[in-house]
């Protein structure tokens, strides 16, 4: 049974180290959430680390700006690790391909950056989709447009037999109160259609990896044992984090926030229902990071 507290000061003792979700969890899409920025600015302040997970399929320089714009100050983290860079990795050793079609808006175009971190790169050229090796997906067109809407360009897709690698494996985010769709959900449906998806962000091994790396950069080597994973999303924060064998704290006033009616903290019951039919299991759960 989680067991559900009141502040992340109650239980944060025995880690070292914070893999912190953003979005839902720090902020909102909009702006800060201060009593979030206030409990990891305290952390750190007593010796802890906190290196920041996203599912956001931007480079980690391109989310440290919008952290600037959304109002959450440098000292609240550590260091970034996003769902963006895993995949770009991927997407430049060419596991779709040298030719790809991008499925996603044009505000996503610094995905194609050229990356230096890797020994003899594939050099990636964007194309149409019929003259595709591969799809790259960081999200829908439209955030906000009806699925159906992505199908037609999935199924040409699957004729082709492409692989389709996602940029973030969240089907939803809330934007302050308006839900949108996110790259997982295109990725799921073209699963669901019989084509093969490539997963790099939460609940997949490679971001992990990616956040380990980032956090041995900074001191001595922590266990597994002594980092704290944080999120609001059941299916990729906490199903991540039961994968990697870290113990987790679950934001239940986030995405779950109607299903646990949770205001300022979940309702135990809603709570415990939800849980069990999730058959997901967090170590700790708290209405919002505080």
């Amino acid at each position: 049974m989680t067991r559900i507290i009141t502040e992340l000061s109650e239980i944060s003792a025995p880690y070292d180290a914070l893999f912190v979700d953003l979005w839902g969890c720090v902020h909102d899409g909009v702006r800060a959430l201060p009593a979030a920025v206030a409990a990891l600015q305290t952390y750190r302040k007593g010796g802890g680390k906190v290196i920041l997970v996203t599912n956001s399929p931007r480079p980690r320089a391109g989310v440290a700006k919008q952290l600037v714009h959304f109002g959450v100050p440098d000292d609240a983290f550590d260091a970034i690790a996003t769902s963006g860079d895993s995949a770009r990795a991927a997407m430049y050793r060419g596991v779709v391909g040298q030719k790809v079609w991008h499925l996603g808006p044009v505000t996503d175009s610094r995905f194609f950056d050229p990356l230096e971190i890797l020994d003899n790169p594939v050099e990636i050229e964007r194309v149409a989709l019929d003259d595709a090796e591969g799809i790259v997906c960081t999200g829908p067109f439209d955030a906000s447009a009806d699925p159906e809407s992505w199908r037609a360009d999935l199924e040409a897709g699957l004729a082709r037999n492409l692989k389709l690698l996602c940029a973030n494996p969240d089907i939803v985010v809330d934007r302050g109160e308006t839900r949108e769709w996110c790259a997982g959900a295109v990725a799921k449906m073209y699963s669901d259609m019989g084509g093969e998806s490539l997963y790099f962000g939460k609940p997949h091994p490679p971001i992990y990896d990616l956040a380990r790396r980032r956090l041995a950069k900074l001191g001595p080597a922590i266990a597994d044992d002594r980092i704290l994973a944080i999120g609001d999303g059941i299916h990729t924060d906490v199903e991540g984090a039961v994968g990697e064998g870290i113990d987790s704290l679950f934001i239940s006033g986030g995405l779950a926030a109607a299903e646990t009616k949770t205001s300022h903290q979940p309702d135990a019951a809603a709570l415990a229902s939800y849980l069990e039919a999730e058959e997901m299991m967090p170590t700790f759960t708290i209405g919002h990071l505080r």
